[in-house]
């Protein structure tokens, strides 16, 4: 099969960890020898890549064509207007799409089908472009897409048509699926598969070296992900002032850096709550292999990539009550879902947790069964059926 994955969340040389779990899931669905990709991963357009204008200049130094484990990334410019660009951003998608993708044919491309993944903008401009190209089009929803965007009153109408117009839906957990359907999705239309976790690149790391080289002497969290709102990182650093004698550790980086610290400063954890900024992707068995427990707080997610993560470098998760979390944290050896989504009720998790800890083998045990192999299989097969009906 040709296939031509579209997203804008797709890494790249400036961003290796943007939708990182995008290009994971394709890796292991090449790596059947089944499926051929080109990926078109648009990037916002910017006209400066001076460092002092941040993550938009990053995207302006973005190489427009490169191949990243094997795969042909190819990174067309469309505009992207901060704030007020939402209720525009599928049109200007599409068109920077419709134009980039029809000179790459022009010069050979080929593709049955389009495999795109986040519903708004990116799913509304597959649509159409499936439309244009006469191509089934199958759009993954991975969180906010369907979580936060539908509120809005734009948005929204965009979004129920792209899941009229979509030939498959794929939801990466029940709880997903579940609001695709109260958008009006016929059931029938949404496959569930989940993420899975590379077991090889995620392992049990030296943890007296790991603890060690960190200068940790005392019980550690770990929270991993973005420095943003959802992930409600300052309810963990809430419940660290809860716990006397225990150290956390936050690996990722955000617009509420600034923020985060000042309450560490007001807290007085500036000797047990540390702030590590982004890492590589293949250094973060080091950080999960050398803390006690992994700290999700969050208050919306898909499939939190983060926890098995954790858990297969043999770190077991504490992790908030919401759709998504309790169909990744169900046995006692991933660790404990929260009762209440607070700082006393994360708190009170990590001391039931430390009260009584799974074996590292074992929560590395339960994380290894979460491979990739299921989910390229279950690709594979709505793929076949749509090119059967096609």
């Amino acid at each position: 099969m040709q296939v031509l994955t579209f997203s804008t969340l797709f890494p790249n040389a400036e961003r290796p960890n943007f939708g990182v779990f995008v290009e994971n899931r394709l890796r292991h669905l090449v790596a059947t020898g089944e499926v051929d990709s080109n990926v078109v991963a648009p990037v916002a357009y910017f006209p400066s890549g001076n460092p002092r204008f941040g993550v938009w200049a990053q995207q302006a130094r973005v190489a427009r064509q490169e191949t990243r484990h094997g795969l042909v990334v190819h990174h067309p410019r469309w505009l992207a207007i901060p704030k007020i660009g939402s209720a525009i951003s599928p049109l200007t998608l599409y068109w920077a799409s419709l134009y980039a993708i029809r000179k790459l044919m022009a010069d050979g491309l080929r593709f049955d089908l389009i495999d795109a993944h986040y519903l708004y903008p990116d799913g509304v401009a597959a649509v159409w472009l499936g439309r244009a190209f006469n191509c089934p089009v199958v759009v993954t929803v991975r969180g906010s897409d369907v979580t936060e965007f539908p509120d809005h009153a734009i948005p929204r109408r965009y979004i129920e048509g792209a899941i009229a117009g979509a030939d498959a839906l794929i939801s990466v957990s029940g709880g997903l699926r579940d609001r695709l359907i109260e958008l009006g999705a016929p059931p029938d239309k949404v496959t569930v598969l989940r993420n899975g976790i590379d077991t090889d690149l995620f392992h049990p790391v030296d943890r007296a070296a790991a603890r060690a080289a960190l200068g940790l002497t005392r019980p550690t969290l770990i929270s991993v992900g973005g420095l943003i709102p959802r992930k409600r990182n300052h309810l963990t650093i809430a419940a660290v002032a809860l716990l006397d004698g225990v150290d956390l550790l936050i690996v990722g980086e955000g617009p509420e850096h600034g923020a985060l610290q000042a309450q560490i400063d007001r807290l007085g954890l500036g000797d047990r709550v540390r702030l590590l900024g982004l890492r590589p992707h293949g250094e973060l068995p080091f950080y999960y292999g050398a803390a006690d427990a992994m700290v999700l707080a969050s208050s919306r997610e898909g499939w939190a990539n983060v926890l098995l993560e954790s858990m297969a470098c043999g770190t077991p998760a504490v992790a908030s009550r919401i759709p998504g979390n309790p169909e990744v944290v169900r046995a006692p050896a991933a660790g404990l879902i929260v009762e209440h989504n607070t700082a006393e009720g994360i708190a009170a998790a990590v001391r039931t947790l430390f009260a009584n800890p799974p074996d590292r083998a074992a929560t590395r045990a339960y994380a290894e069964k979460f491979g990739w192999a299921e989910t390229s299989a279950g690709q594979l097969a709505l793929f076949r059926r749509l090119l059967d009906r096609a």
